[in-house]
């Protein structure tokens, strides 16, 4: 094991919140977006679904053609790539020339991603490689607490061209640091093609799989209106909701840190609590939905549990896919996305037929799907679970 500096999780860290705020705060800067290109918000949506998309097709695929690479060149490819394409978020004055943009950067995205945490694991003692995976997940975390309320921020208070150089900045950051920190990692055993695809020929791999596409759809199909389950249900107003919203991601970084402390002890028990958690989370933001001060104190609650799915979630599919981590990341990557796509899909069903009160059924529901596929996991299949599966 190479000896290098202890900043460079936080680096790979800095290039996950890079590449997170990339993907989501298009979301926040959708209004502008359409003005400027003189198109429908509808339209300029096309920014967000079309990044996702990809994200969820390319991943697996692109780690398996690149198995033979330098690590640290894909690396810096991909963070090089959201650099190039924040700047041209900025200038351009076509759009389809910014959805190019928006294509290129996602098919690399679960590349940086899958071995940013393999690369995080394989630097540290393996009695610490859970720590060093929860850091680097911390990105995925603040990005969405910090991340993209910050790229709105400055989107209204300046331009949205300093929004997306805010961007552009933070993964040269990350990029600079990984050139310099990062130690070249040739690969010195070629993990060939038939190896990496053949995990998929485990039951218990498809069935974890599953499992993560139902716990994101569980989490998204509720959070993904949240700001509107909590202006029409709670009687907030847009200022409050926008503190709200700060508070969830700013306490998700707590859960993080918290969930993977308990991954050290047991997968099995953690990924039961959390489910166990949220239902019981979901049960109480319905009950208490309409009651002003039980619900400030649920988003406290709700923001913890909430940053539990993210890595409880890797960490069940990884454990299937020991073999071949980076491909197992990448699958990660791939059915999340498919089950946020899944998750926000119907809960919008949910709104449009039943009402937004009723829209925590949705992830209710899936949650206890989820809950349902790890008690199957546990019964009938032989458990690769270990307390420390992060690396």
């Amino acid at each position: 094991m190479k000896k290098v500096s202890p900043l460079l999780i936080i680096i790979l860290a800095l290039g996950v919140f890079g590449i997170i705020t990339t993907e989501m705060s298009i979301v926040g800067v959708l209004p502008q977006i359409a003005q400027k290109f003189a198109i429908s918000t509808s339209q300029a949506g096309l920014l967000v679904s079309i990044f996702a998309l990809v994200v969820a097709i390319s991943g697996p695929f692109l780690i398996l053609l690149v198995t033979g690479i330098n690590r640290k060149l894909l690396l810096l490819t991909a963070i090089f790539m959201f650099v190039i394409s924040n700047i041209i978020y900025a200038f351009t004055t076509h759009f389809e020339v910014m959805l190019i943009f928006r294509i290129l950067p996602a098919a690399l995205h679960p590349l940086f991603f899958s071995i940013a945490l393999v690369t995080a694991a394989s630097f540290v003692p393996p009695e610490k490689s859970g720590q060093a995976v929860t850091k680097v997940f911390m990105g995925i975390t603040v990005g969405f607490a910090l991340g993209v309320p910050l790229t709105s921020y400055l989107a209204e208070r300046f331009s949205l061209e300093i929004a997306f150089l805010f961007g552009a900045i933070v993964n040269a950051i990350a990029f600079i640091g990984i050139f310099i920190l990062l130690p070249s990692m040739p690969v010195k055993e070629r993990m060939t093609f038939g190896k990496q695809i053949s995990i998929l020929r485990k039951p218990g791999l498809w069935l974890n799989i599953a499992t993560v596409v139902f716990i994101f759809a569980a989490m998204f199909s509720v959070y993904s209106y949240f700001a509107e389950y909590l202006a029409k249900v709670t009687s907030m107003n847009g200022s409050l909701i926008s503190v709200m919203l700060l508070i969830f991601g700013v306490i998700m970084i707590v859960g993080n840190n918290l969930f993977g402390v308990f991954l050290q002890k047991s997968i099995v028990k953690t990924i039961i609590s959390f489910l166990i958690l949220y239902l019981i989370v979901y049960l109480l933001v319905y009950y208490l939905g309409f009651y002003f001060v039980p619900m400030i104190f649920m988003v406290f609650i709700w923001g913890i549990v909430h940053s539990g799915g993210l890595i409880v979630s890797q960490a069940w599919l990884i454990s299937e896919a020991k073999e071949a981590p980076e491909f197992g990341n990448s699958l990660f990557v791939s059915f999340s996305n498919l089950g946020i796509t899944l998750g926000t899909s119907i809960g919008g069903l949910f709104i449009s037929q039943l009402g937004i009160h009723q829209l925590i059924w949705s992830g209710f529901l899936f949650t206890l799907l989820s809950f349902l596929l790890i008690i199957i996991k546990i019964k009938f299949f032989k458990s690769s679970t270990h307390p420390s599966p992060l690396n």
